[in-house]
């Protein structure tokens, strides 16, 4: 079900690529409803909302009280509707939803790509790190910028969390420190797109010209607390994908002693699904020298299980709080900074600088 609920657009109050966020008066159908609110419009799909518009919003993600998408959504600006653009491209995302978006995907034809693409069938060996939350993304970058400053590093962001890329203002911030984003099954507004995390993989080697890619899902993991049900699963079939290509797995982490929840405390629960009953294929499952000698201990236990089909690869911390500290944005994970969560980020900067290695 949708929320829905009219609103004015009292100001514009930023925007970043992909997305511009505004201040909404509503029109109250509800006494929970607020007088304003926060929401989030993307541009390239209803268009740019100005002040004295009148909005359609979904105010779903406002009623949970979700932390990562606190908005609303404008679905559309019924009094000042986009110009009508020509498609691109010819494959569907957001795929039968009312926000259907038509894209170019990478590997079609008409795209620049197309003939790279078509003859690709091998990752040649790049180092492909799997990650389960999009906040490990700035984390993992910090560990390979520290060893290898110049490799091109692509991105290819998952259907799991957030389906515009456009949400992540942490994609915004690293645009000049990636190769590019590609976008994969329905997620959508990367710099390019794919049909699936196979072809998001050969784009970012062959169409981008990436050392190194590292996947995730978008901002926004989603869990019910049960062995199977969250989306960090896919980070199990990324592993499985970047081996039958020809790519070298390499496992970030979801390590942690600050989670309140135990099935996060050690290594996640998320983790040790997707790499112990997901993932087929092998994996370097990385870890830093210098966690705490009690989370340590807690992580090889928790890890031992997984020996049997993965390597665990234990490289140097030394420049890593450094480099974590120079990231230029705000590293967060469920609402933890840097220092709330520090074996977390750690970690994350342990995988980057392993796949350095591996280059």
């Amino acid at each position: 079900m949708i929320r829905w609920r009219r609103g004015t657009v009292q100001q514009v109050v930023r925007g970043w690529r992909g997305a511009v966020e505004l201040t909404v008066t509503l029109t109250a159908r509800s006494t929970d409803d607020p007088a304003t609110v926060r929401a989030l419009a993307y541009p390239d799909l209803v268009g740019t909302p100005q002040p004295g518009d009148e909005v359609l919003l979904n105010t779903n993600a406002l009623a949970l009280g979700l932390g990562t998408g606190g908005y609303a959504l404008v679905v559309a600006v019924p009094d000042r509707l986009p110009e009508d653009t020509p498609p691109l491209g010819h494959i569907v995302k957001a795929r039968y939803s009312p926000l259907q978006t038509i894209r170019l995907a990478a590997d079609e034809e008409g795209s620049p790509h197309r003939a790279a693409l078509a003859a690709a069938d091998s990752l040649d060996g790049m180092p492909v790190i799997t990650a389960d939350l999009h906040s490990a993304l700035p984390a993992i970058l910090a560990g390979i910028r520290a060893d290898a400053p110049h490799a091109r590093v692509a991105y290819v962001l998952t259907d799991g969390g957030a389906l515009a890329a456009g949400f992540s203002r942490t994609l915004d911030a690293l645009h000049d420190s990636l190769a590019g984003t590609v976008t994969t099954g329905q997620a959508w507004g990367g710099d390019l797109e794919a049909v699936n995390i196979h072809g998001g993989l050969l784009a970012a080697r062959h169409a981008l010209r990436a050392d190194i890619a590292i996947v995730s899902q978008g901002p926004g993991n989603l869990g019910t607390g049960t062995v199977w049900g969250f989306s960090g699963t896919a980070v199990g079939e990324a592993v499985n994908a970047a081996a039958v290509l020809g790519g070298r797995p390499v496992g970030a982490l979801r390590v942690s002693d600050a989670d309140a929840r135990d099935r996060h405390q050690g290594v996640s629960h998320h983790s040790l699904t997707a790499y112990g009953r997901v993932a087929l294929a092998p994996a370097d499952l990385v870890l830093p020298d210098n966690l705490t000698a009690e989370l340590r201990e807690r992580v090889d236990a928790d890890l031992a299980p997984l020996t049997a089909r993965h390597r665990v690869v234990t490289v140097a911390g030394d420049g890593l709080d450094e480099a974590l500290r120079s990231v230029p944005v705000k590293l967060s994970t469920m609402g933890r900074g840097l220092d709330g969560d520090y074996a977390y980020f750690l970690t994350c900067a342990a995988a980057g600088r392993h796949a350095a290695a591996l280059t």
